[in-house]
């Protein structure tokens, strides 16, 4: 889990730091339009935009389906309606379990398309 950790902080810097975009990158709001849903992930979004933000990089160069790009938030809102929002820990442990997950696909997702996050 460490691992996982390190490898997503140290890809801090290719994603906006603001959900609202930037630099050519899409706010977090038009990444949710895409799919036609939006979610305040309250103190949360950043991490969230992060994640999202890397499956839109997959799916603008082709290697991510847009079913499943909003198949991807869909399931990041209803984890955070459940677990995200809930007062008891262990439900929150979950939700931040679920989305350190989903970043880490999102991730790999980023790197099949982008080569600038590849080794070599």
């Amino acid at each position: 889990m460490i691992g996982a950790a390190v490898l997503l902080a140290g890809c801090a810097g290719a994603v906006p730091t603001s959900v609202d975009g930037g630099w050519g990158a899409p706010s977090f709001a038009a990444l949710q339009q895409m799919c036609g849903q939006t979610a305040d992930y309250g103190q949360d979004t950043q991490a969230v935009y992060s994640a999202v933000f890397d499956a839109w990089v997959a799916q603008r160069h082709g290697k991510l389906p847009q079913a499943q790009f909003c198949g991807f938030q869909a399931a990041l809102a209803q984890q955070y309606a459940t677990n995200g929002k809930s007062g008891d820990m262990a439900a929150r442990n979950q939700w931040v379990e679920f989305l350190n997950q989903q970043r880490a696909n999102a991730l790999s997702w980023r790197a099949f398309a982008d080569s600038t996050l590849r080794a070599g």
